[in-house]
């Protein structure tokens, strides 16, 4: 995994950079997971040219794995991810759908009236848990606005330190993330060839789903391939 936190403005930033937020690792409370080394059958990948393409903004979909194979820690079982970034020296992204205990408060005073239901921190992956990364929808057009560094469909990344009534006024939804996923170079497109992940377009309101728990069954189930079939694999395979 990588060891630095990428914010908006799309370079490789140390932990202490003014884009990243610190925050207090012990207060949310994460499940304390240190990578993936997982096992299936199945991969989608985007090719061009010999390669795997530029995922930027696309989700990773952990294929599903037999219960024996999963740790009690991993973070990435049945994960979806969005890149936030990815090119030659790597790639990193956020988990959406690990929602902690931790109320916003607990790390980010002043942000808990502002973030979207379920209102606590989301793990955003196992790297640099006392940092924090704010996921937001802002639906205006404009290109460049303060604080705000927009990825795709109005999904954006904010800066944290900004004062919330600076910013939140052209936002419609906010999630608050401790931590990241990070891959170093090729090492995501090893996992893909490997057939950890599925690889799929990502929608505007996946970030923000008032039902994270149930997000991986969601995005498979929309898939127009035998992917969606991989949505009913049970947590038991004995039940099968």
């Amino acid at each position: 995994m990588a060891q630095a936190a990428r914010a908006a403005t799309g370079s490789v930033p140390a932990v202490d950079d003014p884009a990243v937020t610190p925050v207090a690792a012990a207060a949310v409370g994460t499940t304390g997971a240190t990578g993936t080394d997982v096992r299936a059958d199945r991969c989608r990948t985007c090719r061009h040219n010999g390669g795997v393409d530029d995922l930027t903004s696309r989700l990773l979909v952990a294929v599903p794995r037999e219960q024996s194979e999963v740790r009690d820690d991993d973070v990435f079982d049945r994960s979806v991810v969005l890149v936030l970034h990815h090119d030659d020296d790597g790639a990193h992204g956020l988990i959406l759908n690990r929602p902690l205990t931790a109320e916003v408060d607990a790390v980010l005073p002043g942000w808990q009236e502002h973030v979207s239901r379920p209102d606590c921190v989301f793990q955003g992956g196992p790297v640099s848990l006392d940092t924090a990364l704010g996921l937001a929808s802002s639906p205006g057009d404009e290109d460049e606005q303060l604080g705000i560094k927009r990825l795709f469909g109005g999904v954006c990344l904010i800066d944290l330190d900004a004062p919330p009534p600076v910013v939140m006024p052209s936002l419609a939804a906010l999630r608050i993330y401790a931590g990241y996923a990070g891959w170093g170079p090729e090492q995501l497109e090893s996992e893909i060839e490997s057939g950890y992940w599925f690889v799929v377009d990502a929608e505007a309101y996946d970030p923000f789903s008032d039902d994270p728990d149930d997000l991986w069954e969601q995005v498979l189930r929309r898939q127009r391939s035998s992917m969606a079939f991989a949505a009913s694999f049970p947590d038991d395979p004995e039940l099968n």
